[in-house]
């Protein structure tokens, strides 16, 4: 055998080496979910933007609007609820949200304590980020619907009831809801949309409000005394915290940096804007002077009425959403006094109308990666219906049989003489102000 062959033989031998190689590492990259550092880098500042939503964002927009004997124990709430939450989530309320599905009704605890949720990529729910990471963001998510709740009952509740309230509704009213839209349950199954969370955030803490509110009863001189907000620009601050926050907990649903973000950033941005403008018209028009609570609360209105379809809308139905969101929420609002409930801090006239009017919006108005009755697709909008029906239906007679419960065991409201005192120095032995 001659040199030329020799070196023939080598070189054909160092080619199929190489091809084999490469062989095996597109085998190994198509074989199996590969992390994407950008939708990783991504997803992991989208978790952060929506606990900032909540703490400081939340606490502080609801701090600022209670009375200054009152704002310790209502920034305490937000913040005890994002910490036990934590611990709900890991524990159990990830495995019965996500989990592998039951029937379509629940997840099973396969993953309680989080086994087998590690640093690969989850093939059901996110292929290019680890799944520890999508656990944490949907935590956020769960800790904040929560959170959202504790505005129609401040400057009354017990301490200890909350606390109760807050784990028992975690794990049957959430983490249930959660598992039919997203956790590949019937309703998903279905096709309903909802991108963010206008049914299993917005409506199902709207109505859990609406009923503690009502069970709770009205506070001491509610209709009789003045109650104005003791700190509106806290509560402006919050708005703005909550504004830079929603950018993660809408755009980061996509799941991805990617063209779908972009869509959900820009329709929560407009949607935002035009629910601002819309409550102060609306305002200015019905009272006389606009104010800066109604631009801060048309602002949250928008927010959370775009939520469920800022993944599926184009920019001027946002604005559109935003529009009706401003003024129909300020309508709301200005009912509640009406019918009699004391929703302290209007959850009920924000979140649950708004998540309500956002899940059928989406119905009429997705046009991108779905379409609406608008767009050719009229069976979406009477899913969409079903929807929100189910949803509120079940927030209610959950959150009243969890409310029953506790009344009958501990008590849900402080005495009238912690009442007149304030929730700061009867629960916590605190002063916000010397």
């Amino acid at each position: 055998m001659n040199r030329w062959h020799i070196g023939r033989i080598g070189v054909i031998g160092l080619i199929s080496l190489f091809s084999f190689h490469a062989t095996c590492a597109w085998a190994e990259e198509g074989g199996v979910l590969k992390i994407d550092t950008g939708d990783t880098a991504w997803i992991l500042m989208s978790s952060a933007l929506v606990l900032c939503m909540m703490l400081p964002g939340l606490a502080l927009f609801y701090g600022g609007l209670v009375r200054s004997r009152n704002v310790l124990g209502t920034i305490m709430h937000t913040a005890i609820i994002l910490c036990m939450i934590t611990v709900v989530w890991i524990v159990c309320g990830y495995s019965l949200a996500f989990g592998p599905d039951v029937g379509g009704v629940i997840g099973s605890l396969e993953w309680a304590g989080l086994q087998g949720v590690g640093l690969t990529p989850s093939p059901d729910y996110a292929s290019t980020i680890p799944h520890q990471l999508f656990m944490v963001f949907q935590l956020m998510f769960a800790a904040i619907t929560v959170a959202l709740i504790t505005g129609s009952v401040a400057e009354r509740m017990k301490f200890t009831a909350l606390l109760w309230f807050a784990v028992l509704w975690s794990l049957l009213i959430y983490s249930p809801l959660a598992h039919w839209v997203w956790g590949g349950g019937w309703l998903g199954q279905l096709g309903a949309l909802d991108f963010a969370g206008g049914a299993v955030v917005h409506i199902s803490s709207g109505i859990a409000a609406l009923v503690c509110a009502v069970m709770l009863g009205p506070r001491r001189g509610f209709g009789t005394e003045p109650m104005p907000p003791h700190n509106l620009p806290m509560t402006v601050l919050g708005t703005g915290l909550l504004w830079f926050g929603w950018f993660g907990f809408n755009a980061g649903s996509a799941l991805g940096a990617n063209e779908v973000a972009i869509v959900a950033f820009v329709a929560t941005h407009a949607a935002a804007a035009a629910g601002g403008i819309s409550w102060m018209v609306a305002e200015w028009l019905h009272r006389g002077k606009p104010t800066v609570l109604g631009v801060a609360s048309g602002v949250i209105a928008g927010l959370a009425t775009i939520t469920p379809g800022a993944g599926f809308i184009g920019p001027l139905s946002a604005l559109g959403i935003g529009l009706a969101a401003g003024t129909i929420c300020y309508g709301a609002v200005v009912w509640k006094v009406k019918l009699g409930y004391d929703d302290s801090l209007d959850v009920v006239g924000i979140h649950g109308v708004g998540g309500f009017m956002g899940i059928l919006a989406t119905g009429l108005l997705a046009s991108v990666g779905a379409q609406g009755l608008f767009f050719g697709n009229p069976t979406q909008f009477g899913i969409q219906i079903l929807l929100a029906v189910v949803t509120l239906v079940f927030a209610l007679v959950g959150t009243y049989v969890i409310l029953k419960v506790i009344d009958l065991t501990i008590g849900l409201r402080v005495s009238s003489h912690d009442e007149e005192v304030g929730l700061d120095l009867s629960q916590h032995s605190e002063r916000a102000y010397s």
